[in-house]
């Protein structure tokens, strides 16, 4: 059988890897392992492992890379303990295929653990753009590392052989989040209000806002004005808030959260809803907010609106449902007013519409990941 590790961080890239993780496991072909790391092991960001247990799923490998600083010197200290944490693990499980989904930090640390121990690496979601993060550069830097590419728009696909891949080993299969979604059950309003202990309201929005890696000095800042906009929204407005991830200055972002909500009834903040509560508010309530890439990747299969505020996304394809604007709370009124009065019935969510993890699954069976040669050329 040939051995498929699966390398996650966290909330962000588990609810996209999860089906496929599924189908690995249920094929005849493949054996599965599991690496949980980062997030996922952190108590302030809700233990996310346990989820992955819960779902059936045997967790072969943790490993810890996360310092409880979120400097930019820690983050990239996490980088170091992470690599030299990756290198055991993957000598113990000797995997013929690493499967690495996104561009987070912990991403890019397996991708250079794999490369230099000569293993073929998988990577799902390459070929985009987000302008605003340091994510852009990690992203591309995996994308060139990589064996296979499994990107979720046609655009990503032109990027990808742009950056010199041979487009024999690239795939356009939308995104396998979508296969999640469309998994997950959906429950009533007043059985989601139970679950979250939150009071609804007339009108209920989802906010989530992650440090702009780039521009980290205005983070703070900017958070301040978009939380004072919220403010605005009166008490008859539900604000369901999903905290920062580990980047470099979501802690602070994560403190004001909590002040905010001590300040506004109308306002709960949770560290990790994961995928089933989650899906289950983006279905149930009005609108979302933030600079989540959820509100681009997900948000417009459940034919709701989004208000993306700021840069952290610059460069990715959107769907009409997806309202952009800048960090001004004037603006932001606007945009979550006109949201709000959105019909997003005929929505077409530019990722794909599932099965995505068949597709990529497929693909796997059909191709002799052994034979594929660790020496690339690029290709032009």
């Amino acid at each position: 059988m040939i051995k498929v590790c699966f390398v996650t961080g966290g909330r962000m890239d588990y609810g996209h890897l999860y089906k496929v993780m599924k189908e690995i496991n249920e094929s005849p072909k493949f054996e599965l392992q599991i690496i949980a790391t980062c997030m996922h092991l952190s108590p302030e960001f809700g233990l996310t492992f346990q989820r992955i247990k819960d779902d059936g799923f045997k967790i072969n490998k943790k490993v810890e890379c996360l310092l409880s600083s979120d400097t930019p010197s820690a983050v990239a200290k996490s980088v170091g303990i992470a690599c030299i944490s990756f290198s055991d693990a993957f000598m113990d499980l000797n995997p013929d295929l690493i499967v690495l989904m996104g561009d987070r930090y912990e991403i890019l640390a397996a991708s250079q653990v794999a490369l230099l121990m000569k293993i073929r690496i998988a990577h799902i979601s390459g070929g985009d753009t987000t302008e605003g993060a340091y994510d852009e550069s990690i992203r591309h830097s995996i994308t060139k590392m990589s064996h296979l590419h499994f990107v979720t728009n046609i655009d990503a696909y032109k990027r990808v052989i742009q950056l010199g891949e041979n487009p024999k080993y690239i795939f356009n299969v939308g995104s396998p989040t979508i296969d999640y979604i469309l998994d997950t059950p959906m429950i009533r309003k007043e059985e989601l209000a139970q679950k979250l202990e939150f009071k609804m309201k007339k009108v209920n929005i989802i906010f989530t806002y992650h440090p702009v890696t780039l521009n980290p000095e205005k983070n703070k800042n900017d958070l301040m004005i978009i939380l004072n906009a919220l403010s605005d929204l009166g008490s008859d407005v539900g604000i369901l808030i999903t905290k920062a991830n580990a980047d470099d200055g979501g802690r602070i972002l994560n403190h004001e959260i909590d002040h905010f909500t001590s300040k506004h009834k109308n306002a709960k903040s949770y560290d990790a809803l994961g995928q089933y509560l989650y899906y289950n508010c983006i279905n149930i309530f009005d609108c979302v907010v933030g600079n989540s890439s959820s509100g681009l990747f997900e948000v417009p299969s459940f034919k709701k609106p989004t208000v993306n505020i700021g840069d952290r996304q610059k460069g990715r394809i959107k769907s009409n449902s997806v309202i952009d604007c800048a960090v001004n709370k004037k603006e932001i009124l606007k945009a979550i007013s006109r949201a709000l009065s959105m019909n997003c019935d005929n929505i077409v969510n530019p990722y794909g519409e599932g099965k995505s993890a068949t597709k990529i699954v497929s693909l796997l069976e059909t191709i002799d990941i052994k034979k594929i040669s660790l020496q690339k050329h690029f290709y032009s």
